[in-house]
């Protein structure tokens, strides 16, 4: 999973140079007519079909993969708590809770893990490139002449967004922990009519 994804962000660097290249041609064609051939065009459409074709086919059996990983993790948690099954069988609505909370925690990781893996490699591919692009970009206003402008930019820009993120998401888990206990409340009243 970790290689497929490495694989999808080097991708994504190819397909950002191809589209520099692509446009380009366009360009070129609009500005100077008849410079550019049909051939030429066609070439390059042929070239992202070819490339595009084998990734998609990849990123969807990684889609398969990592689902089915889920599943099994999660049926693997589910063995596990369910060994202890008859120290919590008298708590109402444990069966329940068990599915639901192995459901949750394992589709939480998955997406936390995946975003987390494929951010990372999605800016350690596109550092060098940013590195590249900062020699046109020589001052930051504000601050002033900085080596390698735009990859201080993209951290800094990062680690702001991680931050202000993690402060407005601190409460979520008690928010939601206390709506699961408003709701088993209400469904025990349903139930019961207590």
């Amino acid at each position: 999973i970790i290689e497929v994804t490495y694989f999808n962000v080097q991708i994504n660097a190819w397909l950002n140079v191809w589209y520099g290249d692509f446009y380009n041609l366009i360009q070129s064609a609009i500005a100077q007519p008849g410079s550019t051939s049909f051939d030429e065009y066609l070439g390059k459409i042929i070239t992202v079909a070819v490339v595009l074709v084998p990734a998609i086919t990849v990123q969807v059996l990684n889609l398969f993969f990592s689902a089915h990983y889920v599943f099994r993790w999660r049926r693997a948690m589910n063995f596990y708590y369910m060994a202890n099954w008859p120290s919590v069988r008298h708590i109402e609505g444990a069966s329940q809770r068990i599915q639901e909370d192995t459901q949750s925690f394992s589709g939480i990781v998955e997406g936390l893990g995946l975003n987390i893996i494929d951010s990372v490699m999605t800016l350690l591919v596109f550092l060098p490139l940013l590195w590249g692009l900062s020699q046109n970009i020589t001052e930051l206003p504000w601050i002033g002449p900085v080596d390698g402008s735009l990859v201080w930019v993209a951290l800094v820009s990062a680690a702001f967004g991680t931050a202000l993120l993690a402060i407005v998401g601190i409460r979520l888990p008690g928010l939601q922990f206390a709506n699961q206990r408003v709701e088993a409340a209400y469904r025990k009243e349903l139930v019961f009519g207590e």
